[in-house]
């Protein structure tokens, strides 16, 4: 097998490309419905680094302030696993587009209540429970919405072309981030007084407005057509996720290996990294790190879709790999970079980590996903798989500000962010695609490798 047709992604059992209206109704849908709710759970990670350790855990030491404020960060991300399980079972047996609506309403009713809690100085401890308790309904929606989004992009995909559109809805993750940063960047600047005692409510309570807008786009968008076909003949899975588990464990592990290198530099680069520079007493300094997140995450939304086409091209496992490299020697200079005081440096590596390397490997990732797996299971197996990783990055500040101590240094969460990121190439690169095991080779069935085209037919059709 020659190294470009290692490189490639599958080109068999292509299927009737859906109308282009149809098609692009899909993409506006999930890339907007995508950013409401990234903007909605990502709104949580900035303000834990910001103000809910002093508002929500007033009453302990600054450092555990922070590990209670990250400990709650984490909690979103550990049930997402459960909402993965919960729509991906019914995603796969009733339908992509019924879950897409009820994880959005889900995560907007849960962001908008905790912009109306009470605080500790309020209401004493109860108030930190209930941060948790909606941090954990954040985390079941996201955990259902991430599958839903890119299947029904990528399930209406044309030939060739699943890379580019599974990338816009996963482009809705820097949007919601850079729409969240944004709004903390604005609120930030307000004298501190007013910033803990109302102005960070802002940011939570306007979330209403972009639900009911993303529920309005996401009802006029068709089912997906892959799913339709196994829905008309009766064939859905009585339990999809027994048939994750029948298929075996090398894709899951991969897929979860894929994640977790997908999901670390996120953890470490906007949550660890963005409390360790901006925990100065220097306000400039938290405005210039806030700045440099918002552009990159700007950058990211615009390489994402760049980095999904270039993996129809080139193959998914080429640009994955290449962005890890990227986000791991980004980190050699972050910690230096990031503490400096210079808008250019800080904002360079925000660029480089996030706009650079973080889309590199997301514009990929979910395609990568998408064909390991069967129709029959594939919502669940995506929400299982990618929650999974995710859920174990969300540790990464946590077991980092641990790790630190009282010591306000950077190299714990460089550590973990190169083991994650070590891993997750590992698997990448032995990555395959879902190939029946009744197929005879050369019968239209799925190559092995998860990145192989036809060879000489030359490079996927319009």
């Amino acid at each position: 097998m020659t190294a470009v047709e290692n490189s490639r992604p599958p080109a068999g059992n292509r299927k009737a490309a859906p109308g282009r209206s149809a098609s692009r109704r899909v993409l506006v849908a999930s890339t907007v419905g995508s950013a409401i709710e990234w903007y909605d759970f990502y709104l949580y990670s900035t303000a834990s680094a910001l103000v809910l350790g002093p508002l929500f855990f007033p009453s302990q030491s600054a450092t555990a302030g922070t590990l209670a404020s990250f400990a709650t960060y984490a909690a979103g991300f550990v049930a997402r696993p459960f909402g993965g399980i919960v729509f991906g079972h019914f995603g796969d047996r009733i339908g992509r587009k019924a879950m897409l609506v009820s994880t959005l309403l889900i995560m907007g009713v849960a962001t908008f209540l905790v912009g109306v809690l009470p605080t500790y100085e309020q209401a004493g401890v109860l108030a930190p429970v209930l941060l948790v308790v909606l941090r954990v309904v954040q985390g079941i929606g996201i955990g259902g919405e991430w599958g839903g989004a890119v299947l029904m992009s990528g399930e209406h995909a044309p030939a060739g072309r699943r890379g580019l559109f599974t990338s816009f809805p996963a482009a809705g993750f820097p949007i919601g981030l850079c729409a969240s940063t944004a709004m903390f960047q604005l609120v930030s600047r307000l004298p501190q007084e007013q910033l803990f005692s109302w102005g960070w409510r802002l940011p939570f309570l306007a979330s209403i407005v972009l639900v009911v807008v993303g529920v309005f786009v996401r009802l006029g968008v068709a089912e997906s057509p892959e799913f339709s076909q196994v829905r008309d003949k009766g064939a859905q899975e009585r339990i999809p996720l027994s048939g994750v588990l029948r298929q075996g464990p090398a894709p899951v592990v991969r897929g979860v290996l894929a994640a977790l290198g997908l999901a670390m530099p996120v953890s470490v680069y906007t949550v660890y990294l963005l409390s360790y520079a901006s925990s100065g007493p220097d306000a400039g300094q938290r405005t210039a790190v806030l700045d440099g997140l918002l552009v990159g995450a700007m950058v990211e939304a615009v390489v994402l879709p760049v980095a999904g086409w270039l993996s129809d091209r080139v193959g998914r496992r080429p640009v994955m790999l290449c962005g890890y490299t990227v986000c791991a020697v980004t980190g050699l200079t972050a910690p230096a970079w990031l503490t400096s005081g210079d808008p250019v440096l800080i904002t360079a590596t925000f660029v480089l980590s996030m706009g650079v390397g973080h889309a590199l490997i997301y514009g990929a990732f979910s395609a990568l996903l998408i064909e390991m797996f069967p129709v029959g299971h594939r919502y669940s197996a995506l929400a299982v798989t990618y929650q999974l990783g995710a859920t174990l990055a969300s540790f990464g500040p946590l077991l980092a500000a641990a790790l630190a101590g009282e010591q306000r240094t950077a190299t714990p969460a460089m550590i973990v962010l190169w083991s994650c990121l070590l891993a997750a190439a590992a698997a990448v690169a032995g990555a395959r695609p879902y190939r029946p095991a009744t197929a005879a080779p050369g019968a239209g069935a799925a190559p092995r490798d998860a990145s192989v085209t036809a060879g000489a037919a030359g490079p996927p059709g319009p």
